[in-house]
């Protein structure tokens, strides 16, 4: 093959791209801007609305008769949750369970507390058995969870705490005689690993992501919306080998996709410094920002694989696309025959967060292994020999579908099928 062919053919269809306005915005602004939001702007949209449920007073109704003293926890609320604003407790004459779920399902209330047997009061100090308390509210909700669920169960743990407390003091104990033993959780992971979060595992699923919908704006156009215009036929009519039209045509692709992988790198690196000054401003909870990566950075060993990794998907994803591309008769048919494309990302993604218990022989599965790869990238956990049989196994299965691709290009019930 010649490499001049080889660019003249890529730089073509290169130029097809870039003059889509659209394509561009897709492939270069869209990473730039959507991973930061969704990395910084979900923790802060969540940080808000639970801090809004929390100082929000909720309505709770009540069936039967609570002690006093848990009547005040509940409207003064419970400190380790409630932050001291608590619930307003509305009284209800009806008694049956059907009417509580009634009440939380109309939205009267927002959660019914309902006393199926009396509760010992704290300043009786009797020793009573268990008693039975039960609250109906949305248990999925994270509204309720956050809210009038939350602030209840905070206030009957606390409840609870006191009214031990009186009974081991009357017993001659105190609560350390409870728990002879404290466990205290001390962080193992390195400073990189703990600050990509919890949620990191999204970081392959948007690469990936990106790299695919990057290499379809080339992909489609250079083949299946060739074939749709009529120019594919003068391009193979050409004196250009048909390993040279494959060869640029995979190069063009990869291109894109790999300016779309590249965009998602510098998404990351934005979200990493825009969470530093977010997070020194007091505009975020450290901890939520944590659990969404909002902490990440990134070493030069790090950037060196995520590059390396985003390479050999993009390769295998532009070789797939072109393998299937040109057998479908438009561009409309090219979409539907590609689309499902992207559950081969998203559902081996879930898989991410169990990371820690694959083994290397994972890292040899095409694509799969290169979301592993830049998992451990992310994490600070990367190993080169894993990355480089990741990086194999794609190359390696780019090969046999750019095969593929050359013997379509070859027959003529392929090319001329529209």
């Amino acid at each position: 093959m010649r490499p001049e062919m080889i660019r003249r053919v890529a730089v073509r269809d290169l130029l097809s791209t870039l003059r889509d306005t659209r394509t561009l915005l897709g492939t270069l602004l869209i990473p730039l801007v959507l991973i930061p939001l969704l990395m910084l702007g979900l923790p802060l949209l969540m940080s808000e609305f639970i801090g809004g449920q929390v100082q929000e007073r909720q309505q709770v109704g009540v069936i039967g008769t609570l002690p006093p003293a848990l009547e005040r926890q509940l409207e003064d609320g419970g400190t380790s949750v409630t932050d001291g604003t608590g619930v307003d407790l509305v009284p209800l004459n009806y008694q049956t369970p059907e009417a509580a779920r009634s009440a939380v399902q109309s939205e009267q209330v927002d959660a019914v507390i309902r006393v199926v047997e009396p509760l010992p009061d704290a300043a009786s100090g009797e020793t009573a058995t268990p008693a039975r308390l039960e609250v109906y509210a949305k248990l999925n909700s994270l509204a309720a969870q956050t809210g009038a669920l939350g602030k209840v169960e905070s206030a009957v743990d606390e409840y609870n705490q006191a009214l031990a407390a009186r009974r081991l003091e009357a017993a001659g104990l105190s609560e350390a005689d409870l728990s002879p033993i404290t466990l205290d959780p001390q962080e193992a992971a390195t400073a990189q690993e703990a600050g990509s979060g919890q949620l990191a595992f999204l970081i392959p699923l948007l690469m990936m992501n990106f790299i695919l919908s990057g290499a379809m704006a080339t992909a489609l156009d250079s083949t299946a919306g060739e074939k749709e215009r009529g120019t594919l036929e003068s391009l193979l009519v050409s004196p250009v080998a048909r390993s040279e039209v494959v060869a640029g045509k995979l190069l063009a692709t990869t291109i894109t996709a790999l300016a779309a992988a590249a965009a998602s790198v510098l998404g990351l690196l934005g979200t990493g410094l825009i969470a530093g000054l977010v997070l020194v401003s007091g505009g975020m909870d450290a901890e939520i920002s944590q659990a969404f990566g909002g902490q990440l950075t990134l070493g030069g060993g790090s950037v060196l694989g995520l590059a390396l990794s985003a390479l050999g998907a993009a390769l295998l994803i532009s070789a797939v696309l072109i393998a299937l591309s040109i057998y479908a008769r438009s561009y409309k048919e090219a979409q539907t025959y590609v689309t499902p494309l992207s559950l081969l990302i998203v559902v081996p993604a879930l898989f991410l967060q169990f990371s820690d218990g694959f083994d290397t022989a994972f890292y040899g599965v095409p694509l799969f292994g290169s979301m592993l790869s830049v998992m451990d990238a992310v994490t600070g956990t990367l190993q080169w020999p894993q990355l480089w049989l990741s990086l194999g196994a794609n190359l390696l299965l780019t090969a046999v579908l750019g095969a593929v691709a050359l013997r379509s290009f070859g027959r003529e019930e392929v090319i001329f099928r529209n």
